[in-house]
């Protein structure tokens, strides 16, 4: 098997990304516009899109480092409004646009109408986290729509095999679809719920971080093919799984937490970048399969289809913001209002992605009968332009919309002021129990070492305040901002002398290294991590 291709896709995605990151266009769009433009290029390899691989190996990933980033606490306020889009909005807009689709498109089968509606119904959690970073929206909305990506592909994908067995044959009944429904969706949980525990133990109680890490990259994997293994979620299994992880991280070791989250990073950019661009690299395969269906025909249904899915989203987004509030009192008291702009937000905010195609190119060529399925090509086609569509028309626009409306995004003074409040009290309860370790006589330093103690304390807990103080008039820095960027070249000039010595042969490089990684944690240490995704 050839394996420059993949390490050319891989490459040159992350190549776009980067680039891409310097533009005030969102990546994902630039890298399928690159697909696109890509796959008429010559010498340019085909990449087919097959479900049977996607799934299993690149939504688990992905599923996984967006649930474990996310909030439980926050999820679990918002359940309500996560499970009406989740669930209740994919199974409508299943339902919807494939009876939309059964009407407009001649000779095609309810059930395999259907099978398009489920395939389009789900907006993608790699689109919503990269578009919502990107926004700055509010964060309630941001964890409503994170929540709903989360969850609503394996409604989607249930929905897909039920009216898929209905369609290829198989004689799939209402109440033998519910039930599937059913056990995957509680199998999923289940799964997740009978994993997260023993792997949380394993995690805490290996000692090297290596060893940790390994078992980080394997967890995903493991528990959606776990699911899948008993005919349950793997989807929710995931997902399940990484949000009990992600919110008892803190109890896993510092070493690990840092190479973890470095390690993840870099995981995520490299299958998220190559995932857009393999979006827009399968346009070449759909146009070519569309056998009967003339260009300008399919394009008539894509038009339809798309303006189905952005308008069924909120024909189902407002009522399900305002009824339960109009109808419970308790939802009322429990839950912040919202005006129109929010709701609008959400609305327009339903990007299709990778899960999508990818399901849709698992559709098989033939039925149980060895009939070919009905519209098989269409039904991609139509797909590829509902994923295109979205991710163009409203991933382009959302930045612009949030702007007009002027949604109130997090007011960086206000976290600032509330991370400096979380520090000092931190702060004073680690030096009270310095305080009292110092006083025992086992615990006995010597005074520089001890004042070094409190003045490392002390910086931590003033360096946050000093974010909040006025800048200086000449530079533009802050108090902290000048201790770091001191801190910084002072740390440099020691790095210098580390590599000199080591050229001159006065110390070797295991020695350089050790002394190297010294100061790489110091500089760590001296500088707040910043998040630039």
């Amino acid at each position: 098997m050839d394996a420059l291709p993949l390490v050319a896709l891989v490459a040159v995605s992350a190549a776009v990304a980067g680039a891409a990151r310097r533009t005030p266009v969102p990546a994902p769009l630039v890298l399928v516009a690159a697909g696109l433009v890509a796959g008429y290029l010559p010498g340019v390899p085909t990449y087919h899109l097959d479900g049977h691989v996607v799934l299993p190996l690149l939504l688990p990933p992905l599923l996984y480092t967006a649930a474990v980033d996310s909030s439980y606490l926050d999820l679990r306020a918002n359940v309500r409004p996560v499970a009406l889009l989740s669930v209740g909005y994919t199974l409508f807009a299943t339902v919807a646009v494939g009876w939309l689709a059964y009407r407009i498109i001649p000779d095609l089968p309810l059930t395999a109408a259907l099978v398009l509606g489920a395939v389009v119904a789900p907006p993608d959690a790699v689109t919503a986290a990269a578009i919502a970073r990107r926004v700055g929206l509010p964060s309630r909305v941001t964890t409503i729509l994170q929540g709903e990506s989360l969850v609503n592909d394996a409604t989607a994908i249930t929905a897909f095999k039920v009216a898929l067995a209905a369609a290829v044959g198989e004689g799939m009944s209402w109440g033998a679809g519910i039930g599937e429904f059913l056990l995957a969706a509680v199998g999923g949980v289940g799964v997740g719920l009978l994993l997260m525990v023993p792997l949380h133990w394993l995690r805490t109680h290996l000692r090297e971080a290596l060893l940790q890490n390994t078992l980080s990259l394997l967890i995903p994997f493991v528990a959606y093919a776990a699911a899948e293994r008993v005919h349950a979620s793997g989807v929710l299994a995931v997902v399940v799984v990484a949000l009990y992880l992600g919110h008892r991280s803190w109890q896993v070791d510092f070493a690990t937490r840092l190479q973890e989250a470095a390690v993840w990073k870099m995981v995520a950019f490299v299958l998220e970048s190559a995932v857009f661009a393999l979006i827009g690299l399968q346009l070449p395969f759909v146009l070519k399969g569309l056998g009967s269906f003339g260009v300008w025909e399919a394009t008539g249904y894509a038009a339809i289809v798309f303006l189905a899915v952005v308008v069924v989203r909120f024909v189902w987004v407002y009522p399900a913001t305002y009824l339960p509030r109009w109808l419970s009192r308790r939802v009322r008291e429990r839950e912040p209002g919202t005006d129109w702009t929010a709701p609008l937000i959400v609305g327009w905010a339903g990007m299709r992605g990778v899960v999508s195609l990818a399901v849709a190119f698992s559709v098989p060529l033939v039925t149980h009968d060895g009939e070919p399925f009905p519209a098989r090509s269409l039904v991609l086609f139509l797909t590829f332009t509902t994923v295109i569509g979205t991710l163009v028309i409203q991933g382009l626009t959302l930045p612009v919309l949030v702007r007009v409306l002027k949604l109130p995004g997090p007011d960086p003074q206000t976290v600032t002021l509330i991370e400096a409040q979380a520090q000092s009290e931190a702060s004073e309860v680690a030096e009270a129990r310095l305080d009292r370790l110092l006083a025992d006589p086992h615990n006995s330093l010597p005074p520089p070492l001890a004042d070094r103690l409190r003045s490392v304390l002390e910086r931590r807990r003033n360096a946050v305040w000093e974010r909040l103080g006025a800048a200086d008039p000449v530079t533009g820095e802050s108090a902290d901002d000048t201790y770091r960027r001191l801190s910084r070249e002072m740390i440099e000039a020691e790095r210098e002398v580390f590599v000199r010595l080591r050229d001159e042969r006065r110390i070797d490089d295991e020695m350089m290294r050790t002394l190297l990684r010294r100061l790489d944690l110091e500089e760590a240490a001296a500088y707040r991590e910043t998040d630039d995704s």
